[in-house]
């Protein structure tokens, strides 16, 4: 089921399975801003990555001295989700654990994901609440597209030095090369093949914001500090992801246990932690 919200300027649609939006719709200018996931390139639209974003080493991680497998980013863009409520402007959906996530993620947990639209502005806010006796690790990741073509381009606030990593295509993990991708430099020009190599894997940034530019938007995109930011289409689709992460997949180098995994979060016993971005449309 999809449910909606629309405002004066914005209509956005937010599936329960996945609690993916569908649709980001500019009534004043007539324009749907999020990709409608075609299937020749890929169906996705805006997956939420939770407990884990990317690759696991061997789909696998060892907690408290056991192992779990766990599929690539995770299990709750594959789950439906309850829809939690709507007001004039909001919609809340939420997850929470079961035998099936507990047989590979042994935590109780709540995750409640709000839409909010205001004027021109989409804010999304995942709050992970530990409903536990012990601390819990998690990473979560955003994984928004965004309808675009060859040659246009994304543009941070800020020159930025940045360097991508780049991912395994056989096992997709992380290598430990890094390569130049910006150079006191803000723009990132979308090639038919900037994506070959599967996305780029950022990190260091300075810049809050980085703007998609089109011939039909410009779509300014907060951040939200994460400390990663992963770029990825299929190469020559007709879309950019644009996805902050609060973890990263896998390296090629293994660690003992599921806390030490690279920009792990964690949230303490019956504690919760919020993430949030947010988009402006046209301004």
């Amino acid at each position: 089921m999809i449910h909606y919200i629309e405002n004066e300027r914005l209509r956005i649609g937010v599936k329960e399975f996945g609690c993916e939006l569908t649709s980001i719709y500019d009534k004043k200018e007539e324009c749907e801003y999020l990709w409608q996931g075609n299937p020749e390139y890929w169906a996705g639209q805006s997956p939420i990555l939770f407990p884990i974003v990317g690759r696991l080493i061997d789909d696998k991680y060892c907690l408290d001295g056991k192992e779990y497998e766990m599929p690539k980013h995770g299990f709750a863009r594959k789950m439906k989700w309850d829809f939690a409520g709507s007001d004039d402007n909001s919609l809340t959906f939420t997850l929470t654990q079961n035998s099936d996530t507990l047989a590979i993620y042994p935590y109780n947990f709540t995750v409640t994901v709000t839409f909010t639209i205001t004027d021109n502005r989409l804010t999304v806010s995942h709050c992970i609440k530990n409903e536990g006796d012990k601390v819990m690790y998690f990473s979560l990741g955003a994984h928004p597209a965004f309808n675009c073509k060859i040659g246009d381009k994304l543009s941070f606030d800020l020159d930025e030095t940045l360097e991508t990593e780049k991912i395994d295509l056989v096992r997709s993990l992380r290598l430990p090369e890094t390569f130049p991708v910006l150079n006191g430099e803000k723009d990132i020009v979308i090639t038919e093949h900037i994506f070959d190599e599967d996305a780029l894997i950022l990190h260091g940034i300075k810049s809050e914001n980085i703007t998609l530019y089109t011939d039909k938007a410009a779509i300014k995109f907060n951040l939200g500090n994460a400390p990663y930011l992963g770029i990825w289409a299929k190469p020559g689709a007709p879309y950019v992801c644009i996805e902050p992460w609060w973890g990263v997949n896998d390296s090629t180098e293994k660690k003992d246990d599921f806390s030490q995994k690279d920009a792990i979060c964690k949230a303490e016993a019956a504690s919760s932690v919020t993430f949030e971005w947010y988009a402006d449309f046209n301004a």
